[in-house]
């Protein structure tokens, strides 16, 4: 049986460390900054959405397409809300669609919705890949994905595609579900939990994977076409040793960035793979590029800002170590993050100093902000959706 991370590697590295004789060794979560506010968050509405994820580690969030929200909770609830008022479309529980109710199981919902034209896609850690009606919240279809669907599904020329935990790259038809085919990109025996989702690009798609390679596949019918390794296996320790690329890489201007666990932060070529310069960075989190600047949120909570051309650090933020930070998004011009007590910090994108700091709530923000037009989503660990403008 295959080894998985079940808890974040933050959580388990602190606990390693914990144990260790020196006390310069324990990690300490960094204190809450003192920020005098610029500008005020405006909550323009929130609204419960089930249990949330609580303490699992899941990427679960929401998605916006047109004039409707779509957001769920781990257990299998699934609402569609209006965007301006928060009022309540449809709801549904995925649980008793599939069966899972009757024992009393949850769905196990997991890697974030995804909305494109008709459908709503979601996968399962129970392995299944599910499409429903964005219209109604009706089940169009659901499909056997082999394994635990832990990434966001991407849909693109006809296809949804996932990254499942056994490191399949699987493609499936959009309108009925049918497998279109199936990509092995190995596994090791360890690593950290969750899966890259593949970025697309001109008929490819570009997906990280759990043995430190980025692999490009050819989107119609999955046979590779590159792979390159952007981080090598060392250490002496079992957490050392992990170098995972669960990200999403970033295609921009005929590159692909990528950052792996323990690894490096990378620019590549897109038609060859041909790594055009690296930094010694790494993190899980995703990356977001903004103009000419990537930012990047490494395994201890630092912040960078680094130049996409040539990899140089443009500026840093440390006093956020250790908060258990998001995956951070530029909204309005502003970088923003949450964290594990529930804060969201804003920083200035060019000199990352702190602009604004709001509190949502205690259960703490694990999910990435994302953005609904003018609006920011942010769903918290308990499940409570807010809706944000600047």
């Amino acid at each position: 049986m295959q080894l998985r991370k079940t808890l974040l590697v933050g959580f388990v590295a602190s606990v390693l460390l914990a144990g260790c004789s020196s006390e310069t060794d324990t990690i300490v979560m960094s204190p809450l900054p003192e920020v005098a506010n610029q500008f005020s968050p405006q909550t323009v509405w929130d609204k419960s959405v089930g249990n949330g994820i609580g303490k699992y580690y899941s990427h679960l969030s929401p998605a916006w397409e047109g004039s409707t929200v779509y957001a769920a909770d781990r257990n299998g609830l699934v609402k569609a809300l209006d965007i301006d008022s928060g009022v309540e479309i449809w709801s549904v529980d995925l649980a008793e669609k599939t069966g899972f109710l009757s024992s009393n199981l949850s769905a196990m919902l997991s890697g974030g919705l995804t909305v494109s034209g008709e459908h709503l896609y979601v996968g399962t850690e129970r392995g299944a890949l599910i499409a429903l009606n964005t219209n109604n919240g009706e089940l169009a279809w659901t499909q056997n994905a082999g394994g635990e669907v832990l990434s966001r599904p991407v849909v693109s020329d006809g296809l949804v595609l996932v990254h499942t935990g056994n490191g399949l790259l699987q493609a499936f038809d959009t309108a009925s579900g049918e497998s279109r085919w199936s990509l092995n990109l190995d596994t090791p025996s360890l690593s950290v939990r969750g899966e890259s989702a593949p970025a697309i690009s001109t008929g490819a798609a570009i997906v990280g994977g759990d043995n430190g390679r980025v692999s490009a596949v050819m989107l119609n019918q999955g046979q590779l076409i590159w792979q390159q390794r952007i981080s090598m296996t060392t250490g002496t320790t079992e957490i050392s040793r992990l170098n995972d690329v669960d990200m999403t890489p970033i295609i921009a201007d005929g590159r692909v960035y990528a950052i792996a666990y323990n690894g490096n932060l990378v620019s590549m070529d897109m038609r060859s793979g041909q790594i055009l310069w690296k930094r010694d960075f790494g993190s899980v989190n995703e990356m977001v590029l903004d103009g000419d600047s990537l930012y990047v949120i490494d395994q201890n909570d630092n912040i960078y800002a680094i130049r996409a051309a040539d990899g140089v650090t443009l500026w840093s933020q440390d006093k956020l170590q250790h908060r258990n930070l998001s995956a951070p998004e530029v909204f309005n011009g502003y970088l923003v993050t949450g964290d594990g007590e529930g804060y969201l910090h804003w920083l200035d994108t060019s000199n990352g100093q702190f602009v604004a700091q709001n509190k949502l709530d205690s259960s703490g923000i694990f999910a990435r902000p994302s953005i609904a037009g003018d609006k920011l989503m942010v769903q918290t660990r308990d499940g409570r959706l807010y809706l944000l403008r600047r």
